[in-house]
């Protein structure tokens, strides 16, 4: 029992040895030694082969199957290490203590590959977590455990005793159930006056005995013979096997039919149809009269089986089929044939027909599906193993070799692993939300002309996992409160949607708490987490509500300025398509400028907090500068301005370039009801204390 890989490992081997030897530290022969084993593995085919004797005894060692693929011991339990074959699974088992595999039952190589050349058991050894497969090869080699055998124990011929010297009487031989050296017969014939052996071979067929007179014969004098016929195997020990020849001797008829030739060969398909011709035979006799018509018949050798699948015509001599042939049962036949005299006695001449099956695309391939991986996460990584996929196709050469391919377009491959084994991988990422589901269809296709194929269907369900964010509808809310609300009124409903499945798609809403003023946030709204629906929870004042938290950003030389207002409402909004700010008490009115974030120029600046930074935060986003065409250039800036629907004044003043004042004080905010008190105090003109008011009572805005 040996396992090999290649020459070239064995080679490597060899090579390790003798630089180990030169080295005298038994660590660093060790350390060299794994080394450059290693490395003839890497080198070897990468297939694992053992082989074995068929009748080992159980427990028989057959080689160490986990250290040469590669796997620890400890893992093989928790990987679920397993072995598996669609022959018989059985005859062979691994220790997984040890991780050897050894014979677990009786093995015998004829049962389990009849006559075949090469016979061996293929294993497919499987592990998770990563699943991996790998194919073993177990080769059975024969042993000479089967004498050879005849099938019958006597066999009689009967030789006129006119028959001339160098006549020959073909025998039946002997058939042995081993191969190669072990199945090489020879033949031996007891001692006698009269008979010698000869032997034809076949062909790689075997070979042929034929007895050949060599001293006439005196049906007066020997009326019968009786000889031995021995066959002995090339085995060692060798086995044999002998038949009784009884030498039945006739008188009279002088000459036996005669075919022109001894052996005739023939090929056909299989499938043919009944009553085809196989072979027309014609045999001649050198007699006269009745002693020169001749019946044809099949030898009393040939079997019941080629009986049924054969016809001969007993007058003409012409064999035609008479049942189906099929490749897959049976790729040859051997038919013997008499041809005999009506003369008395009768005499027969023999011919062997040797009929070879030739192979038709006659069927299809199968596939079988194993260790399916399913479902399949969304996130799963390129080249996971979804399943195995074994095919086969019972005929031979290119009608039975099979090729599986998938269709076009999908994220998936076949990978040939070994003959006719493939992985079904994983080939560019899922998303779940593209497609929740696969049918895949895995089509095999043998080379024959035409070919044949089939198909199976493979279902992969693409699992989802949490990868996308809730989003809602618009990026922007605008919602008008009109002041002295009731308590607890519903201002307004958001709704978010999620593109994952299931729990992964149940959204909550949350406000994100600040301050407004003096107060908390949360003491003026709140929403409700799964309906969505905003409240106020106290009445509001237009007036006295101070519901804004400024975010000044310090201006840059070439004037532009930027500001960020924030409301304490619930969700994001940005204001800045409305574009149109009204300057303050006495001043003009002035067409501002707004920017997005999207602008790609730099003079254009940035919104802050930039569009959907925020789910929770109110912000109107201005600017002013030379990157804006509409408005005036320096020196001619408002003092002041304000936000329309809202209750506050921005003031703007300027400074020297690079000064290090606070950005603060550039921008300063107030509320329009302090305003209205300072012009009261200057007694201001009532006409414009109405516009200001006017413009403090517009709707607050909601979100």
């Amino acid at each position: 029992m040996h396992s090999s890989r290649s020459i070239h490992r064995l080679v490597t081997q060899e090579k390790a040895k003798m630089l180990v030897s030169r080295h005298r530290d038994p660590g660093s022969q060790r350390l060299l030694l794994w080394l450059l084993l290693l490395a003839a593995w890497e080198a070897g085919s990468g297939q694992l082969h053992y082989s074995v004797p068929e009748e080992a005894k159980h427990g028989t060692f057959v080689g160490r199957i986990a250290q040469d693929l590669g796997l620890e011991l400890v893992e093989l339990v928790p990987r679920l290490f397993r072995v598996a074959s669609k022959e018989r699974g059985d005859l062979l088992e691994v220790n997984l203590q040890n991780g050897i595999l050894f014979v677990n039952s009786r093995i015998d190589r004829e049962e389990l590959c009849g006559r075949s050349a090469e016979c061996s058991i293929h294993l497919e050894v499987v592990v998770d977590r990563p699943l991996r497969v790998f194919h073993v090869e177990v080769e059975v080699m024969d042993i000479n455990d089967n004498p050879p055998v005849f099938s019958v124990t006597e066999q009689k011929i009967s030789i006129p005793e006119s028959r001339l010297l160098d006549s020959r009487f073909p025998l039946e031989g002997a058939s042995d159930a081993d191969v190669g050296e072990n199945a090489m017969l020879t033949y031996k014939l007891s001692s006698n006056d009269f008979f010698i052996l000869d032997v034809i071979n076949k062909k790689d067929k075997g070979k042929f005995p034929v007895l050949v007179l060599r001293q006439l014969l005196d049906r007066e004098e020997n009326p019968q013979l009786k000889l031995l016929l021995t066959a002995t195997d090339g085995g060692k020990p060798e086995f044999t096997g002998s038949v009784s020849l009884l030498i039945l001797v006739l008188d009279a008829n002088d000459n036996a039919p005669a075919f022109d030739k001894s052996i005739y060969e023939v090929k056909m398909y299989e499938n043919q149809a009944n009553q085809t011709l196989v072979l027309w035979l014609n045999a001649s006799d050198a007699d006269e009269g009745i002693n020169k018509e001749i019946v044809y018949s099949f030898s009393s050798l040939v079997p019941p089986i080629i009986r049924r699948k054969f016809l001969i015509n007993e007058t003409t001599g012409k064999i035609q089929l008479n049942d189906v042939l099929d490749f897959e049962d049976s790729r040859t036949y051997e038919i013997h044939v008499d041809a005999t005299d009506k003369g008395y006695p009768p005499m027969a001449g023999h011919c062997t027909v040797f009929v070879e099956i030739l192979d038709e695309n006659d069927n299809s391939p199968e596939l079988l599906v194993t260790s399916l991986s399913l479902p399949v996460t969304e996130n799963a990584p390129v080249g996971t193993v979804i399943a195995l996929i074994s095919v086969s196709d019972l005929d031979s050469d290119a009608n039975g070799q099979v090729t599986c391919s998938l269709p076009p377009h999908i994220p998936f491959k076949l990978v040939s692993t070994f003959k006719n084994y493939y992985s079904l991988v994983l080939d560019s990422t899922l998303d779940h939300e593209s497609m929740s589901s696969y049918e895949l269809v895995v089509t095999a296709r043998d080379g024959g002309s035409p070919p044949l194929w089939a198909s199976a269907t493979v279902s992969v369900e693409v699992a989802d996992v949490n990868d996308n964010a809730p989003v809602f509808a618009q990026p922007e809310y605008t919602v008008f409160v009109k002041e002295n609300n009731p308590p607890g009124s519903h201002i307004f409903t958001v709704c978010a949607r999620d593109a994952d499945a299931q729990e992964n798609a149940l959204v909550s809403y949350s406000l994100v708490e600040r301050r407004v003023g003096e107060r908390a946030l949360s003491s003026y709204v709140s929403v409700h987490a799964e309906s969505g629906k905003v409240f106020a929870l106290q009445p509001l004042d237009h007036e006295e509500l101070e519901l804004l938290q400024f975010q000044p950003r310090q201006p840059n030389p070439d004037w532009r300025y930027s500001a960020s207002l924030r409301a304490g409402m619930h969700s994001s909004v940005h204001l800045e398509e409305a574009g149109i700010l009204r300057a303050g008490p006495g001043g003009p009115d002035q067409q501002w400028p707004t920017v997005s974030s999207a602008t790609p120029e730099p003079e254009a600046g940035e919104v802050s907090p930039p569009v959907g930074a925020g789910v929770n935060s109110n912000s109107w986003t201005f600017k002013y500068g030379p990157g804006n065409p509409k408005q005036s250039g320096p020196g001619e800036l408002p003092d002041k301005f304000i936000i329309p629907g809202s209750p506050a004044i921005i003031s703007i003043r300027q400074e020297p370039t690079n000064s290090q004042i606070d950005k603060s004080d550039f921008i300063t905010f107030g509320k329009k009801e302090e305003t209205k008190k300072k012009k009261k105090k200057k007694k201001g003109n009532k006409a414009q204390e109405k516009k200001e008011k006017g413009n403090s009572t517009t709707d607050n805005s909601d979100q």
